[in-house]
Order: C-alpha cells, then structure tokens, then sequence
C-alpha cells in the first residue's frame, strides 16, 4: 500500500454534501481504522442568498469550512478540485480528473451522490454521480483509458464497491446512532450553509429525517445508500 492510498474515497459536488450524505458512516470507518480521502468537486461559490458577497469570498469560506468538518470526522485529506459551482458538466477531462483521483488513492469503495434522483436534484450532484459511475467502471479499471496517467505512474484500479447516498431505492442502510452527534458536528461546521439547523425546530426536523431514514431497519439513526458491488 502506498502512502497516498485510502479505503475509502468520498467525492462530493460540493462542501457539506458529505456531510448530509455520509458523515456518520465516515466516523464509523475511522474509528474502525480505515482511511478515507474526500474529494470535492466545486468550490460552492453560489452558496449564498446576499447578492453583495463576493463569489471568491464565498469559496474562500467554504473552503476553510470543509476542511474543519473533515477534522471532526477525522478523514485524512481533503483534494479540493474547484470546478464553479454550477458549472459541472459530464466532459472528457472531468472524468479524467476523477480517474486520476482513483487511480492515485486506490479505494476499495468510492461514494458519491446518486444520479439517478428523479425529477428535483441538484445538477451538479447528477453529474457528480454519473461521472464518478462512469470513471470507477470501467475508465479506472482499464489501461487503455487515460494513457497519459499511465505515463505519471497511475497503474489501473478495480474499484470493488460503489455508495450513492440520497438513492430514492436504497438497498444498504448503515445503523450511526452512535455517530450521529459527531455526524451533526461536522454539519455544522458549515456554518454559512445550515442555519436553519441553529434552532431546536430546525435540529429537530434535521433528527426526524435520520429517524424516517432508520425506520426500515429498526435504528434509531441511519443514513441510507444504493450499494452497488463492481464484480468485473
């Protein structure tokens, strides 16, 4: 193994979507002993309701706000590839920067936002997740994809389990009732994003849809995924 690789690679559209997706499975996996790396593909510089912040500004904010929820959950590394915010789109060389980022940290499971969400879902998570499908089978796997990465010494590498979170037919719900508090902590690290989560209405509405999450399976908290096993 080498010192770049990880367990587990998180790649989320934006800063906070992690953490609303995936945060108290994270905690779980680390104090279990595994690595996890996330990845976040936009700077989220259209995250803001005042018309006189500066779009960089912005960026700058939620830049610094991703990497302290990362610290609470105790991931890694953070890779900030800041793409603009609205502005993802399913290219050639977006793919190829999310191949790159697999080939490098060689994770047993990647997770991301389900694309398949119907009807309202957030563009830029729809493309995330498409993308990330397409570049962990079969374009990581292959060694005649990117053979320009071949060249910096970013060999081919099976992928061997998929997560989408916010998946409308989840087939893997993971018990965090143990993690949840440090799941909301990190959450609201993003202070420039949740607060509507700082009254107790707010934080218990945010509880009430954990709860509905872990009804299936009996747990008091869950966050749920389509898990998705890449046999190939």
């Amino acid at each position: 193994m080498t010192t770049d690789s990880a367990d587990i690679l998180v790649i989320t559209p934006h800063p906070d979507d992690a953490e609303y997706g995936v945060a108290g499975t994270v905690v779980q996996w680390v104090h279990e002993g595994k690595t996890v790396v996330y990845a976040v593909c936009t700077n989220g510089d259209k995250g803001s309701e005042d018309p006189n912040m500066d779009p960089k500004e912005i960026a700058a904010i939620r830049e610094d706000e991703q990497i302290a929820a990362s610290k609470v959950l105790g991931v890694r590394e953070v890779v900030f590839l800041r793409f603009p915010d609205q502005g993802l789109e399913d290219t050639p060389d977006f793919r190829k920067e999310i191949v790159r980022l697999i080939r490098k940290y060689k994770p047993e499971i990647v997770v991301t936002a389900d694309p398949y969400r119907r009807y309202i879902w957030h563009r830029d998570h729809r493309i995330t997740g498409q993308v990330v499908l397409d570049a962990a089978f079969p374009y990581a796997r292959d060694v005649h994809a990117y053979p320009d990465l071949m060249k910096e010494g970013l060999a081919p590498h099976k992928v061997k389990e998929v997560w989408l979170w916010a998946a409308e037919d989840a087939n893997h719900r993971v018990d965090i009732a143990d993690t949840f508090d440090i799941k909301v902590s990190a959450l609201l690290c993003h202070q420039s994003q949740v607060r509507q989560f700082t009254t107790p209405e707010g934080m218990e509405r945010l509880k009430d849809g954990y709860k509905r999450l872990g009804e299936p399976e009996g747990f008091l908290f869950a966050e749920s995924f389509h898990r998705v096993e890449i046999r190939w």
